[in-house]
């Protein structure tokens, strides 16, 4: 069974098992973790979607250790002008273990009776005409 899920502005697909690096989260090391944001799960031909999110959908994690991603150089230079700006940037992250994935509560079925709703007839309008 797999999910897919949103967390941080990002959507993950993960299965049980799975060590992924998302966003920094504010949980301590070895704490589990609930992540409810999730958009579909499925398992082979069984697929269920949410719209934006499925009622009762949860992934658990557990937070296997925080850390920074490599440093990413920023260079602004304008020419003839004297200009160059050197900056960097380590973005935090969050390295998690999927240790579960529940699916939501199966939809009711809807009765034929409710479904085939019969339509009202639209009256007829006569245009009069003037002569």
């Amino acid at each position: 069974m797999y999910a897919v899920f949103a967390t941080g502005g990002k959507q993950y697909r993960a299965v049980t098992g799975d060590i992924l690096k998302i966003e920094k989260l504010n949980a301590e090391k070895g704490t589990t973790v609930e992540l409810d944001q999730v958009l579909m799960v499925g398992e082979g031909e069984d697929v269920k979607i949410g719209s934006p999110y499925l009622k009762g959908g949860k992934v658990t994690a557990t937070v296997v250790d925080h850390g920074r991603g490599d440093k990413i150089r920023i260079l602004k230079f304008k020419r003839r002008k004297h200009h160059m700006k050197r900056m960097g940037h380590r973005q935090d992250f969050t390295r998690i273990e999927i240790t579960g994935i529940a699916a939501s509560a199966p939809k009711k079925k809807v009765s034929k009776a409710k479904a085939a709703k019969p339509k009202a007839a639209k009256p007829k309008v006569e245009a009069k005409s003037e002569a």
